[in-house]
């Protein structure tokens, strides 16, 4: 499981640390192009369970740390699904995420 520290305030969003490698790909590739997007995720029963999202803009703070000392394989595929997802009004949904 990896991080993914958001905004000033740099909240923590555990990620399962493939996923975390393919939403980098996508973010990086959105904010250069400064398209705003957003990312959802399930919050886990030890953080009171519910939904959380958080609003991506090319002015917050991102920091990625993966656990992991091996990047990922990428697979374009998942990467795409992930583009064009982050282009959808609902946004990136990640299954496997908690917010600590």
């Amino acid at each position: 499981m990896g991080t993914l520290f958001y905004g000033a305030s740099r909240t923590p969003v555990r990620i399962d640390d493939r996923i975390l490698a393919h939403l980098k790909l996508v973010a990086t590739s959105k904010l250069r192009r400064h398209e705003p997007f957003l990312i959802s995720w399930h919050d886990s029963s030890d953080v009171g369970g519910g939904r959380s999202s958080i609003w991506v803009h090319p002015s917050c703070d991102l920091h990625y740390k993966f656990d992991g000392g091996t990047p990922a394989a990428i697979d374009q595929a998942l990467v795409e699904a992930m583009s064009l997802a982050a282009n959808a009004a609902r946004g990136i949904e990640i299954e496997e995420a908690t917010l600590r």
